[in-house]
């Protein structure tokens, strides 16, 4: 099972990992380096559920043979709480590594990947730039950002929805520890699930495309309640539609008040500017904040 969502059965073939001992197929037919890519499955994760669970919403009347509702909703907060304390690890590896790092969220097809894609080439002159890149199956948005010239790690989750605490700190431990670098790390394509899991990451970005609907932060309120910056992506296609920017706007703005949002276009630039600016001064407040602690 996937955590607390329901999703992602564990198979007999899935070994689980423990922290400090990462599974990995050393057949002639893997490759380490830029294309080593990760199959990580938590044995902590739930093993014995069968019903469907909503992340973050408690589980009730959901019918589980064999076991109770409040059996069902002491594994959900087990879960949740070793999530916290691997999150808790990362976070403290990140700050004495000198990482800021970003968990980029969004549904499938937002344009997530080419906005990555632009921002990694623009912005790997100025910082030291590296990537975890969370889908379900195949290796192919790494590739796409190994094209950009930045390390990339490929974390496949097979039926799992997100990407949890313990598959990125082990992904961590294939890329370099760059001094004041920028790691983002692109969830899985999913509005539900990555909202309820700490990565350990410096804030959550969600980028909403204007092809999606200027309701979906209200039907997906977790996530952007989550969230520290809204990135309103394809921008470039609102002649062509029939979407209302200031709805939608106003739609994330009563989930999360102090949410930040930035209209951009990963094909045309438009708002990049204010994205990379916003990065540079939330990385450099992070800097000084470890500076000051260290004193």
């Amino acid at each position: 099972m996937c955590t607390v969502c329901g999703c992602g059965t564990q198979t007999a073939e899935s070994k689980p990992a423990t922290r400090g001992h990462h599974p990995r197929d050393h057949s002639p037919a893997h490759h380490h380096g830029n294309r080593h890519d990760h199959h990580h499955h938590d044995g902590d994760r739930l093993q014995a559920i069968d019903g469907w669970i909503d992340a973050g919403r408690g589980v009730a009347g959901v019918h589980v043979p064999g076991l109770s509702q409040a059996r069902i909703v002491r594994i959900e907060r087990d879960i949740l709480s070793k999530n916290d304390n691997y999150a808790r690890e990362n976070r403290a590896r990140f700050a004495r590594d000198g990482t800021f790092a970003l968990n980029v969220v969004s549904s499938p097809g937002s344009g997530k990947t080419t906005l990555l894609c632009r921002a990694i080439a623009e912005l790997k002159d100025h910082m030291p730039i590296a990537v975890i890149e969370g889908d379900q199956q195949t290796s192919n948005d790494a590739e796409r950002i190994r094209a950009t010239g930045v390390k990339a790690v490929q974390v496949n989750t097979g039926k799992g929805c997100h990407l949890d605490a313990h598959m990125v700190g082990h992904a961590v431990d294939d890329l370099p520890s760059d001094r004041d670098g920028l790691l983002f790390i692109e969830n899985v394509g999913n509005l539900v699930c990555p909202s309820a899991f700490d990565l350990g990451e410096a804030h959550k970005v969600v980028v909403l495309s204007v092809t999606e609907g200027e309701d979906k932060p209200l039907k997906y309120p977790d996530m952007f309640a989550a969230a520290d910056l809204m990135l309103l992506n394809k921008s470039d296609l609102l002649p062509y539609l029939d979407f209302d920017v200031a709805a939608c706007m106003a739609a994330a703005l009563r989930v999360n008040p102090r949410l930040q949002i930035l209209l951009v276009s990963a094909k045309t630039g438009e708002g990049l500017a204010a994205f990379y600016a916003w990065i540079e001064a939330r990385a450099a407040a992070a800097r000084a904040a470890r500076a000051a602690s260290a004193r």
